[in-house]
């Protein structure tokens, strides 16, 4: 008998966490979500919930894609007020008090810290694992999930990192995933400024963008940011993909 999969709840249905969601249906995982945003509520694919408590309360494994530590602080509260009202049963992590949360935001770590420390004292395990990619990453699953916190927890959501991300890392104790992360950004803005002075120098040199970065993008000169941020650059589109 086929075992079944993690019921899996998203709270902030945006950008990313809207992607996750599109794709976690798409494998056949069942959904809920809830957005304070009544559009992105709306237009929800999976189960529309009334609050993150509700969302707690219905998953075994809650994802969090939130806007800021003012939004994750708030959240928290509510998932520990929910407690284990809801009829998910433990299994995949789930203790009796709750899910397991996975915090995938880039936020400041002190606030994730004391969203952990709020969560732990309700008996509900919560994951340290922001993601590295933009908007359009998310969407086609190729991210890079950079987990860290309890191994059991994390060997409990590897199914759900599966479906949203190409590769995920176990990186230790709470907060080695945000630390992770923090270096992965100062290598995007140090390589995204890198591109953007490399187009300019062959613009100046009167070469043709679309040639400058195919060129370069063969070579050993370029990067992963050169590759997505030049070629936007060459477009001139600048649609964002991420906050």
């Amino acid at each position: 008998m086929k075992a079944r999969q993690p019921r899996v709840g998203v709270i902030g249905l945006g950008i990313m966490g809207g992607a996750m969601s599109a794709n976690l249906l798409a494998a056949g995982f069942e959904v809920c979500g809830y957005d304070t945003d009544a559009e992105r509520q709306r237009n929800f694919a999976g189960t529309g919930l009334s609050s993150a408590g509700e969302v707690a309360s219905r998953s075994d494994v809650v994802l969090l894609s939130l806007p800021s530590g003012e939004a994750l602080s708030e959240v928290a509260e509510r998932i520990a007020a929910a407690g284990a009202t809801g009829a998910a049963g433990a299994g995949f992590g789930r203790t009796p008090e709750g899910p397991v949360v996975v915090e995938m935001g880039t936020l400041p770590l002190e606030v994730k810290q004391k969203a952990q420390e709020r969560l732990a004292a309700a008996g509900i395990d919560v994951l340290d694992a922001p993601v590295s990619g933009t908007g359009l990453q998310a969407a086609d699953a190729t991210l890079v999930v950079y987990a860290s916190g309890s191994r059991p927890a994390f060997e409990s959501v590897r199914a759900v990192f599966d479906v949203v991300a190409a590769r995920s890392f176990y990186l230790g104790e709470f907060g080695n995933g945000s630390r992770m992360k923090f270096v992965a950004n100062l290598l995007v803005a140090v390589n995204t400024v890198a591109a953007a002075e490399a187009h300019a120098l062959g613009a100046a040199a009167g070469l043709d963008a679309s040639v400058t970065q195919e060129v370069i993008a063969a070579g050993v000169g370029s990067s992963r940011m050169f590759e997505i941020r030049g070629r936007m650059m060459v477009e001139g589109s600048y649609d964002p993909a991420a906050r």
